[in-house]
């Protein structure tokens, strides 16, 4: 039972030194991955929005408020602002 013990630690502390060698061994390679990754998407946007907003120079735009919603016809009323009397 204590050699049983004994094993199972070890193989913990194995994992553990063997997990932390690999991490820094391959954590930079994955860090500078997932940076390209995050680099294309940033670039990927801010191109669809240059794509967007591309309007030729002295063109105007105007953007049309959407209308506004009917509000429902049963509405409980006005606010009646009041003061307490003490």
């Amino acid at each position: 039972m204590l050699a049983g013990l004994f094993k199972t630690i070890l193989y913990i502390f194995i994992f553990y030194y063997a997990f932390k060698f690999l991490a820094r061994l391959f954590a930079p390679f994955l860090m500078k991955k997932a940076a390209e990754t995050i680099q294309k998407k940033a670039q990927q946007q801010y191109r669809g929005q240059q794509q967007k907003s591309s309007v030729p120079e002295g063109e105007t735009v105007i953007d049309k408020k959407p209308r506004n919603q009917q509000q429902s016809k049963d509405s409980v009323g006005e606010y009646v602002d009041f003061e307490e009397i003490d």
